[in-house]
């Protein structure tokens, strides 16, 4: 068992530093190859921090647990919203000052709500898991198309700050070597990630949803955590809640779909009955901090604090 937790720790860290790597090495070669700074940005370097969700959902599904991949990526969203925005802003209040962001919004509403509508029946079928698919080609495309138009305002700071993340001025043999790293890295450890975390829920009898909730999510959550921090202390506090709406938009349309895609299979009843209104509640709680009746749009410590203690409430319950 202890093998199996230094296993679990080891690869997280290669998780998260394997999809750095390959999202650096992707977005250098685009550049290079002309791809507009303004598409880099919005597409694979805000995909990012997602990418070690979609590559730990690949893995589960493929070894016949789907409950941890939907786990995963509704449990990446609750950790996000409750665990890394609340420890964002207990560290300093947020302010939302992106016409991006406040459009966004309500399109994470949509997709939670798709979202709940998939898992209501407690099964994930093929089509649905091509429709979120679909959906997240249809949101880049909209995404990029609103703001080349100018609809997204070229001097947004979500879009000026995203494309300032941009890796600029590498060799492309630099970025082929560090793209070729973290595509043969990503997927190996995701399954020595998810094999372990198994081993683990085996010994302590937890369930495979349980383990996609809990430790996996918020293992997976880790890139976001430290995208945020790193936002607030450069007091870039759109890019930090950009992140989190952003992330969370891509773990249902891109990773959740991936489970459904790879292996349609009835899900753990929870999902419907418990985690899933968990996360309409925390993207609910979301909209109205960061939207204020009172006109600041600011996320402030004390509802910092009631994020954080929401989601070890929650913790605690499903535990």
């Amino acid at each position: 068992m202890v093998l199996s937790f230094v296993i679990l720790i080891l690869g997280f860290i290669a998780l998260v530093w394997s999809a750095d790597r390959f999202v650096f090495g992707a977005a250098a070669l685009a550049r290079n190859f002309g791809v507009p700074t303004l598409i880099v940005g919005l597409t694979i370097v805000a995909m990012g921090s997602s990418a070690p969700e979609m590559m730990v959902a690949a893995q589960a599904a493929l070894a016949d647990k789907t409950d941890t991949a939907v786990g995963n990526a509704i449990g990446s969203n609750i950790a996000n919203i409750l665990l890394v925005l609340g420890l964002t802003a207990l560290l300093r209040p947020l302010s939302v000052g992106s016409g991006i962001l406040r459009r966004e919004m309500p399109l994470l509403v949509i997709v939670s709500l798709a979202a709940w509508y998939i898992v209501s029946d407690n099964h994930f079928s093929f089509v649905e898991g091509v429709l979120l698919l679909v959906g997240f080609a249809a949101f880049l495309l909209a995404l990029i198309i609103i703001t080349k138009r100018g609809g997204g305002d070229n001097d947004d700071p979500f879009v000026s700050e995203a494309c300032e993340e941009v890796p600029n001025n590498i060799p492309t043999q630099k970025a082929v070597f560090w793209l070729i790293v973290g595509m043969i890295l990503l997927p190996i450890s995701a399954d020595y990630l998810v094999g372990a975390a198994v081993d683990i829920a085996k010994y302590f009898g937890m369930s495979d949803l349980l383990i996609g909730l809990t430790i996996i999510a918020v293992g997976t959550s880790l890139p976001e955590l430290a995208a945020c921090v790193a936002g607030v202390l450069k007091k870039e506090d759109d890019l930090a809640l950009g992140n989190i709406i952003g992330s969370n938009i891509f773990n249902i349309l891109a990773v959740l779909s991936i489970a459904g895609i790879i292996n349609p299979s009835v899900l753990d009843a929870n999902i419907a009955s418990r985690d899933i209104f968990i996360m309409l509640g925390a993207t609910l709680l979301l909209i109205l901090m960061s939207l204020s009746l009172t006109g600041q749009r600011r996320i402030n410590r004390l509802e910092g604090g009631i994020l954080v203690a929401s989601f070890v409430g929650y913790i605690y319950y499903i535990i």
